[in-house]
């Protein structure tokens, strides 16, 4: 399924969802957003095999260490000043696996990307090259302006810079 958002006016969601498979909208809706409890998303979580890499990685990205592994199953807590919070779950089980959402043939369900906005792909794009950090994907055009390229963390997750449309 796609959710399209069609509209929107104060306090009101209005959309529809649309089947891959056959494009036909199969779900719409029309609610007031003040029916939902949610308020924005407090934190992304990621598995990760070893924190010092994972660290150095999403160091490069303009995170923060705040502290960790602490917890029963243990995380780190990074945060980026444009208030980007993320969560290392510390209990990969290998350091050089694939990602199984994204490089197995068998596609299963499940999250397989973060996207974060970026305000200039020409400026990211330099920024990845001076850290060595390779692009697996794009820069891509998208109708409307907005550009995207993608990335991978040491642990094969997939990460997304987004230029929205200006």
């Amino acid at each position: 399924m796609v959710l399209e958002v069609i509209g929107h006016g104060p306090g009101y969601a209005t959309g529809q969802a649309t089947s891959r498979a056959t494009g036909q909208a199969t779900v719409r809706y029309t609610r007031p957003m003040a029916d939902s409890p949610l308020t924005g998303i407090a934190h992304i979580g990621l598995r990760v095999f070893e924190l010092a890499r994972s660290r150095a990685f999403y160091d490069q990205l303009g995170f923060e260490f705040i502290m960790g592994p602490v917890g029963p199953e243990p995380i780190a807590l990074l945060r980026h000043p444009a208030g980007i919070e993320l969560n290392l779950i510390l209990n990969g089980i290998s350091g050089d696996a694939g990602n199984m959402l994204m490089d197995a043939v068998d596609k299963h369900a499940g999250y397989t990307h973060v996207a974060f906005e970026v305000r200039d792909m020409a400026q990211t794009q330099e920024m990845l090259r001076t850290a060595g950090i390779a692009v697996t994907e794009g820069p891509i055009d998208f109708p409307g302006g907005a550009r995207a390229l993608f990335i991978r963390d040491p642990d094969r997750n997939v990460v997304e810079l987004n230029q929205p449309a200006t």
